[in-house]
């Protein structure tokens, strides 16, 4: 897709800052900013370098940018200033932002045509701007390039100025180094420092304004009626490449991830190609992982195993995902995958009940694709080792009972997907045995008695628990009065709030209910937690429903499973419908239907990804990460379902 935003777009600076761009270099690393090349954001910058996925660095921050065709210089970058500074104001010239995989700007000012493009480098820390002047005016005109770098841990804002070095092309800050490679004039200005104002964090409660550096400045002098090109590196590597190689391999590789997949959809098309922005190295499990979203997450095991069916599977990129999975499987311990990997000699943080059963699940998908046999025979000893630790019990008090479900979480500890924790509070507490929980279990337990063949073992054990887990199941979470499943088994008053949760009891490869119930619960969901947009957390009906999501962390947190819209369970819910309704053609083209906004929603925020979330009660402009990793691999497993049946009812029309 082409996404284009022009005048009528970004009439006010607020107005060209409402979207922005997302380039990621498959390390961790990445490139952010506004449409208006306005950074509102602490965590955005030209050049966010990454040692590991989790530990990142802001280097370039922004790029201030001048014009001058002999009227005096004028501002093509924009920017917000804290402390009453003027802004930058090159939005009032800029003429159109558009995005196809790379961001792409066009100004127009004193008769000159000026053309901005920026890309990163894949697998490397580099990133560039490469720009085209147009003179169509008789005299000289020159473009002056400011970089602005702040040399801080990403989410550190920086408070305070700190000495720069200049010298032959680099710019130091103690340890840290930025490179630079331009074809233009490059030299040393006086230390200078700057407060940015960035307002989607100040909305957000984090920290509303951030120190910038800046000490040298690239300019290129383009004679009347000519056409110049200038371009700059910026590295955390000695000896970059050129501006413009990286930026015609980028734009190779881009129109490369359109095809991944080879979905028939155009929305499809794109989020195929948003999905590789989350796939990046772990250096020290030597494999690949799955960033949970940008700008904030790195790579957490929950996450990872929700979004690497769409995102990876979905692509038929399987070697990617063998490496995932190794990833992950190198490090269970007592029966669970790491929640998160903290970097240096920390220990991993394992606080989650679904990960290790979602792996499962991946391992299952992924041989059904792929017909590995040898990798299932050498994940079997962990697979074994998460069944036996579910059954005599684990950390986090994760454990089967006696009739056979599983209870998980105690005190303060949160292990499922809804995990927020607000000091001494648990806004959604679901201390018990919640409902996806048990859905994954019993699907992995039929997946075990599946797979047990192919590793020289009996899988009756795994079938004949997986019966037992089917009884108590349906006995114990079906609600006949409102036709749909219990949240959570916890003896509270928790247990019948209509959640989103239930809808994966639907999904799995192995599910439990009759066709009847599927029905209705799909409907129920349908009735109090469908939007457009995603599915809400929370019925708009309960008393406890919180319809904004916003403000300081507290009250972000209080409604962040309270009925606020999360965008990556309605994909399941879309392949629910598909599949109460018989997958038909007819059920397909409903679907595609209700999917008709995703150009939109792509369009909205990040050009060409989805978000985190949206308020629960008027979905509007979306919050959270403006790219997460499960939004899009769900929403992506759904045009693969698509493709799937259409193409069905094509060979079966003959």
């Amino acid at each position: 897709m082409r996404f284009v935003y022009r005048k009528q777009d970004m009439a006010s600076l607020p107005q060209a800052e409402a979207s922005c761009w997302l380039l990621a270099n498959g390390l961790g690393g990445f490139a952010s900013a506004s449409a208006a090349f306005s950074v509102t954001r602490g965590d955005q910058g030209l050049l966010l370098a990454a040692r590991s996925p989790n530990r990142r660095y802001n280097l370039v921050h922004r790029l201030s940018e001048t014009l001058d065709a002999g009227a005096g210089p004028v501002f093509l970058s924009s920017q917000r200033f804290a402390g009453g500074a003027a802004d930058e104001d090159g939005y009032r010239r800029l003429e159109q932002f558009v995005f196809d995989g790379l961001p792409c700007w066009q100004y127009e000012a004193q008769g000159v045509l000026v053309t901005r493009r920026c890309a990163v480098e894949h697998g490397a820390n580099a990133a560039a701007a490469v720009y085209t002047v147009e003179n169509r005016t008789d005299a000289p005109c020159t473009l002056r390039v400011r970089p602005v770098f702040q040399f801080s841990p990403k989410g550190d804002t920086p408070q305070r100025p700190r000495p720069l070095e200049y010298a032959d092309g680099a710019v130091r800050c103690g340890e840290m180094v930025v490179y630079i490679k331009t074809n233009g004039r490059l030299t040393a200005l006086p230390p200078a420092h700057e407060t940015l104002y960035y307002a989607d964090d100040e909305k957000d409660g984090r920290a509303a304004a951030g120190v910038g550096l800046s000490c040298c400045a690239a300019a290129l002098t383009v004679p009347g009626g000519e056409t110049g090109r200038l371009e700059l590196t910026f590295s955390a590597q000695r000896d970059p490449r050129e501006g413009g190689q990286i930026l015609e391999a980028a734009a190779e590789r881009q129109r490369a991830l359109l095809e991944s997949g080879g979905f028939r959809d155009e929305a499809a098309r794109e989020l195929a190609r948003a999905a590789d922005a989350f796939i990046a190295d772990r250096p020290g499990a030597g494999g690949k992982t799955i960033l949970a979203g940008f700008p904030f997450f790195g790579d957490w095991g929950r996450d990872t195993m929700i979004a690497l069916p769409g995102c990876v599977l979905a692509r038929g990129q399987y070697d990617t995902a063998r490496s995932i999975l190794r990833t992950f499987l190198a490090y269970e311990k007592d029966g669970l995958v790491p929640n998160l990997f903290p970097e240096g000699g920390a220990e991993p943080m394992y606080n989650s009940a679904d990960a290790p059963l979602l792996l499962i699940n991946c391992l299952w998908l992924y041989h059904r694709r792929t017909g590995d046999d040898a990798f299932v025979r050498e994940a079997w000893p962990v697979l074994k080792r998460i069944v036996r630790a579910y059954r005599t019990g684990t950390r986090f008090a994760i454990a089967m009972d006696d009739d056979g479900l599983i209870r998980a979480g105690q005190g303060l500890d949160q292990v499922t997907w809804m995990d927020v924790r607000v000091d001494d509070i648990l806004p959604t507490p679901r201390h018990g045995k919640p409902v996806e929980i048990n859905a994954y279990w019993y699907s992995a337990l039929c997946i075990l008695a599946r797979l047990a063949p192919l590793a020289g073992e009996s899988g009756g054990e795994y079938q004949a628990l997986a019966e037992k887990v089917k009884r108590s199941f349906t006995e114990k979470f079906w609600m006949e009065d409102e036709g749909c499943l219990k949240d959570v088994l916890s003896g509270t008053g928790a247990d019948r709030q209509i959640r989103c949760n239930q809808i994966w009891a639907v999904t799995m490869p192995f599910t439990m209910l009759s066709h009847e119930r599927e029905l209705r619960l799909t409907e129920t969901v349908r009735r109090h937690l469908y939007t457009p947009y995603g599915l809400r957390t929370l019925s708009p009906e309960d008393p406890q429903f919180q319809p904004f999501y916003g403000g300081p962390q507290r009250r972000r947190d209080m409604a962040y499973h309270q009925g606020t819209v999360w965008p990556y369970p309605l994909g399941a819910w879309y392949l629910a419908y598909l599949k109460v309704h018989g997958g038909t053609a007819a059920a397909a083209a409903q679907v595609r239907r209700m999917l008709g906004n995703m150009e939109d929603l792509l369009r909205e925020g990040c050009a060409g990804q989805l978000p985190e979330i949206y308020d629960g009660g008027e979905p509007g402009p979306s919050k959270g990460c403006f790219a997460q990793a499960w939004s899009v691999g769900e929403l992506l497993r759904v045009y693969e379902r698509l493709d799937e049946i259409e193409r069905e009812a094509a060979d079966d029309a003959g």
